[in-house]
């Protein structure tokens, strides 16, 4: 990236200071969540605030990562792109990190499982202290950055294009990273961030069956479900903001389509966080047993996906006044 693009020193300071918070905050989140010993006496170790923390953990390093990426691109063709580009990606890794703080701060101020905080406790509480602190700074920072011109309409270079050009400069990944493999990703987009969510998604409820011991068929399909859904949405909405991958013109009904997955995605996501809320407000109760579980959460995914096309698709229908 050109220096005289629209970063410039005071950016790169920004985006620099999101990445070593975004570290600090995966390092603290780690400890709380995969230490047993630790993990007994958090706050946030229960629903809804697990859910965020549990998202977060593997989403925000997945940005951080993207964003470093981009960092070696610095000098290559696109530089008032991909200006814009990584600061709305680094807006983006600090919005989740400061959802996942509040859920994690809401935990500590409801003196959740308060019976049992200890030293570690401490630690944790001292930790979220510490990292709010710094996701403030990185906020003002990033605050404080002139709004690239052009708009996401605009583009004409994104993440992959960068991946390209640095593949290009070696020689074992050059005929891997083609321009034409590129306008094929671009094109099918979708099913590429599906594919990846559902790789990382087996990976997790794999992971996770294993330690916990999960027999029932029905219980792991929800989960990879589940999970496939959140990073589905993750993707979507990420390279939404980000840019990370400029997507081709589409048509009405596919954009419909995919908003409408994406909303009925996002609704399952919150339908998990708080599932014992929307049970008791439905009249069902807590979902005790997986079949209700799969119901509650997957039907709220449903009926929110559908709540979202029906009037987008009437209003296309409509005949022009």
């Amino acid at each position: 990236m050109e220096r005289r693009s629209g970063t410039g020193r005071a950016a790169l300071t920004a985006i620099r200071a999101a990445l070593g918070t975004a570290g600090l905050f995966e390092a603290l989140s780690l400890l709380a969540s995969q230490d047993k010993a630790v993990r007994a006496t958090s706050p946030w170790q229960d629903d809804p605030y697990d859910v965020f923390v549990s998202f977060a953990i593997f989403a925000v390093p997945m940005l951080a990562g993207v964003i470093t990426l981009r960092m070696l691109a610095w000098r290559a063709p696109g530089g008032p792109d991909r200006a814009h580009q990584m600061l709305r990606a680094t807006w983006t890794m600090t919005a989740l990190i400061w959802v996942t703080l509040l859920a994690e701060a809401a935990a500590v101020a409801v003196g959740a499982h308060a019976a049992i905080w200890n030293r570690w406790t401490a630690v944790l509480i001292s930790g979220l202290a510490v990292a709010t602190a710094a996701a403030l700074v990185v906020t003002v920072l990033l605050a404080r950055q002139r709004r690239p011109r052009g708009s996401a309409a605009q583009w004409r270079h994104d993440w992959l294009g960068d991946v390209v050009w640095i593949c290009g400069r070696v020689p074992a990944l050059r005929r891997w990273t083609t321009d034409d493999n590129a306008a094929w990703v671009r094109r099918h987009a979708m099913g590429v961030f599906l594919g990846l969510s559902a790789l990382v998604a087996l990976g997790l409820v794999g992971a996770l069956a294993g330690g916990e011991g999960w027999t029932d068929p029905l219980l792991i399909a929800w989960a990879l479900a589940v999970e496939t859904a959140a990073y589905l949405a993750f993707c979507w909405l990420s390279n939404l903001i980000g840019g990370f991958i400029a997507r081709p013109p589409r048509t009405s009904a596919r954009r419909t389509a995919e908003l409408s997955v994406v909303v009925g995605c996002v609704a399952i996501q919150l339908a998990v966080a708080f599932r014992n809320a929307l049970g008791s407000a439905l009249g069902t109760g807590d979902p005790a047993d997986v079949p209700s579980l799969v119901l509650l959460t997957l039907g709220a995914g449903l009926l929110s996906g559908t709540a979202t096309a029906v009037p987008l698709i009437a209003r296309r229908r409509e005949p022009a006044g």
